[in-house]
């Protein structure tokens, strides 16, 4: 396997001076999701993530990364990684203590209703359609999906406060 996907990722950050910026302060540098199978749940991760801009960087034996770079040059990681031990056993649980879902911003309502037919067209867990939800704020218009292991997704478009 050579290095790990650590050093890997640490070596890209390290040549890239912007992640020292005030304006990445607080923002989210990676997330890992666990799952039972990285490589059965690789097809829906390529296709969601790769609409997004997201790509795929690094595969081991625990599992598949994919990485975005922003318009500021900083990097955004997202993993999928193998289950272990007793944890092959658990079901994602939104209400129990841990991660309750994952929400990606959207470019436009186009873009919701874009991914929207992507999920269709890969027989992806449809939760809810694309839709307007004026009860979580104004304009909020968002597609709500699982993926294989039956994580809540959502991705989400909110204009501005100021448009």
């Amino acid at each position: 396997m050579g290095r790990s996907w650590w050093a890997g990722f640490q070596e890209r950050l390290s040549h890239n001076p912007a992640l020292g910026s005030e304006q990445m302060r607080g923002s989210i540098h990676h997330l890992d999701l666990t799952v039972k199978n990285p490589w059965a749940s690789c097809t829906f991760y390529d296709a969601v993530l790769g609409f997004m801009g997201y790509r795929r960087v690094r595969e081991d034996a625990r599992g598949i990364d994919w990485e975005k770079t922003l318009p500021d040059g900083s990097l955004v990681s997202i993993g999928v990684m193998k289950t272990e031990g007793a944890g092959q056993l658990q079901l994602p649980n939104r209400y129990a203590p841990g991660l309750h879902h994952v929400a990606w911003t959207a470019d436009s309502r186009e873009d919701v209703d874009r991914l929207g037919e992507l999920l269709q067209q890969i027989g992806a867990t449809m939760l809810d359609v694309p839709a307007d939800y004026p009860a979580y704020a104004e304009g909020y218009y968002a597609v709500f999906f699982a993926d294989p292991d039956g994580f809540k997704l959502e991705f989400v478009y909110q204009p501005s406060r100021s448009s």
